[in-house]
């Protein structure tokens, strides 16, 4: 199968056009004629994911986070990015970011499902129309219970050794917000929701306790801990809508460690 059939069957259910502004997603590397037998799905286009695409033999790496973010002026290989890109064209590997457009047209929903939210509607809508699309979802836990509980259900539900609690243990939680990523800028929407907490990842300091005082408890369970659900959603996915195509994933490694 050539790689523009591939984006061809990405982009039907997640089209470019749901993605934000200052994203960069799309082919990054590689050409759309280039035959396309194995495909390697990761969340980063990290050192040791392209070394293990190379080893595995891919055609095609589908990454969620961009490898390029912005214009670049030189490729060597001095440079990290050049390092990658130059490692990736010397074995023929095309490399395909889908970033916020699977934000908003499968993260939000998926996350939602992992929580079990019921009544769950868009937390920021950036795409207008018949249904109302965009960042994260809000809605009621399947019951009350406490902020502690909660943590532990995020622990369960998305596979993770521990979160981070802004907010009191105790505090009885209903209504819940989740946006996985880096989600600060979804504290404002997230109160507008009338939600009792938000669970994401990326939250600093003077954010979490900020938050509290505003009246929202927060779950920090990391950038990694939610979006880690791309890789085998994607590989669920390829292997229903791309059957003669071998699915590769990276394996589950956090970027860091709690000591």
């Amino acid at each position: 199968m050539l790689c523009r059939n591939v984006i061809e069957i990405i982009e039907k259910r997640y089209p470019p056009s749901c993605a934000l502004e200052w994203d960069n997603v799309g082919l990054l590397t590689g050409g759309y004629q280039k035959e396309v037998q194995r495909i390697y799905i990761a969340l980063d286009a990290t050192d040791a994911v392209i070394c293990d695409a190379v080893r595995q033999k891919a055609d095609l790496l589908v990454t969620h986070h961009p490898l390029l973010f912005s214009a670049i002026k030189r490729v060597t290989q001095e440079d990290l990015v050049g390092r990658k890109l130059i490692e990736l064209i010397r074995n023929d590997i095309s490399c395909y970011a889908m970033h916020t457009n699977y934000d908003v047209a499968g993260m939000a929903d998926l996350s939602a499902e992992f929580l079990r939210l019921e009544y769950a509607e868009v937390l920021d809508v950036t795409c207008e129309g018949e249904e109302p699309m965009g960042i994260g979802k809000a809605g009621f836990l399947e019951k009350r219970m406490s902020l502690s509980e909660l943590c532990t259900v995020v622990k369960d539900m998305f596979h993770l050794d521990s979160v981070r609690m802004y907010g009191d243990g105790n505090t009885v939680v209903e209504r819940a917000a989740i946006s996985p990523g880096s989600g600060k800028s979804m504290i404002r929407p997230a109160l507008e929701k009338h939600a009792d907490v938000l669970i994401t990842g990326d939250i600093g300091h003077h954010e979490g306790i900020d938050a509290v005082d505003m009246g929202l408890c927060i779950i920090d369970a990391g950038h990694y801990g939610l979006e880690q659900i791309f890789v085998d959603d994607m590989r669920r996915y390829f292997a229903q809508a791309l059957p003669e195509v071998t699915v590769i994933t990276a394996p589950p490694h956090s970027p860091f460690q709690t000591i």
